[in-house]
């Protein structure tokens, strides 16, 4: 399986991480990135190739102009007012208040964003157009031919709204796969998000859509992040209807119980027929990850991997969560080398 990797992601490295009531070094950091590309190469499963420029209008096709424009300017605006940290968002629309965009830096943070973890520096919109660049780039070796293809993200992007960044999130490079499978005559596409928090952002941008079917397995939103999507009764609406499914569990859940609701998505993927697959590949559901609570093992991604591959579709995944550097590249190659040896 060829990987896709740009070192450009190194740009999005922040010092500040809202957590707590502090500011403490962000738990999204460029050693993922390096951690993972080590161990791909490390174990030879296959060529690491640098993304092609596909430039913004396939992004557009998912993300509205006014918010790719507001990530665009954003640090500079922020600098050209004269802050002196990170950009990160203080303020939103709560209810009752009018949503409209403001023209002061703070306000436009708060208007395009769901919550304040999320820091921007110099360097993240550059990171996150070369995610996409790597996303697109995995999607064109799958439309061209090949079984599979590993889309090495950086930043993720499962969290990011049409017009929302958080969660780390800027694009949604899941979602930009499969709507360019889409534009490109694919005519049902499934997004599997195997990461431990919810992909509140893909659910959102496929909500009203029966063309892409969008499946979540994740930790109780009651108790995790994202908190305000993610509950097993939101199927989709109006042409959407019934065209998203989620999957919900608590603390501590072994791979036993994980397994079965994997195998609950896989049937259905299989129910809905579809041209292609796309798998926000999230291992944060490993036992040692220092902000989730479910406790698969490195061994049960070689598993996940396995079974994925038994649905028999053209395949990308792109790079969510993990943030257990010391096992995040074991983890996510036994994935691609379980799906690999049981093609």
């Amino acid at each position: 399986m060829k990987t896709i990797f740009s070192p450009l992601h190194s740009r999005r490295n922040v010092r500040t991480e809202l957590d707590g009531g502090q500011l403490i070094a962000p738990h999204e950091k460029p050693s993922r990135a390096e951690t993972i590309l080590a161990r791909v190469r490390g174990q030879g499963i296959g060529e690491v190739l640098a993304p092609e420029t596909f430039g913004l209008d396939p992004v557009r096709r998912v993300h509205t102009p006014d918010y790719v424009a507001f990530l665009e300017t954003c640090w500079r605006d922020w600098q050209a007012a004269g802050k002196p940290g990170e950009a990160i968002p203080a303020v939103w629309a709560g209810r009752g208040m009018r949503h409209r965009v403001p023209l002061d830096i703070d306000g436009r943070l708060g208007f395009y964003s769901f919550a304040a973890e999320t820091s921007i520096s110099d360097g993240t919109w550059e990171a996150a157009c070369a995610s996409a660049d790597v996303a697109l780039t995995a999607q064109k070796l799958v439309a061209n031919g090949e079984r599979a293809a590993f889309a090495l993200c950086r930043p993720p992007g499962h969290h990011a709204h049409a017009d929302l960044f958080g969660g780390y999130c800027f694009f949604n490079n899941a979602a930009i796969v499969a709507q360019a499978f889409r534009d490109q005559g694919y005519g049902r596409v499934a997004i599997l998000d195997v990461d431990f928090h919810h992909g509140n952002g893909t659910q959102a941008i496929f909500y009203d859509r029966s063309d892409v079917l969008t499946l979540s397995l994740h930790g109780d939103p009651d108790l995790v992040f994202p908190h305000f999507l993610g509950f097993e009764d939101e199927t989709g609406e109006g042409d959407g209807e019934g065209f998203n499914l989620n999957l919900v569990y608590p603390p501590g859940t072994p791979w036993a119980v994980w397994s079965q609701g994997l195998e609950t998505a896989c049937e259905r993927i299989a129910g809905f027929a579809p041209d292609a697959l796309v798998v926000a590949l999230g291992v944060d559901t490993f036992e040692e990850d220092p902000i989730s609570f479910f406790k698969l093992t490195s061994a049960d991604y070689l598993q996940l991997g396995e079974r994925l591959a038994r649905l028999g579709l053209p395949t990308v995944f792109t790079m969510e969560g993990g943030y257990d550097v010391d096992a995040i590249g074991v983890n996510v190659v036994n994935v691609l080398e379980g799906f690999d040896r049981a093609v």
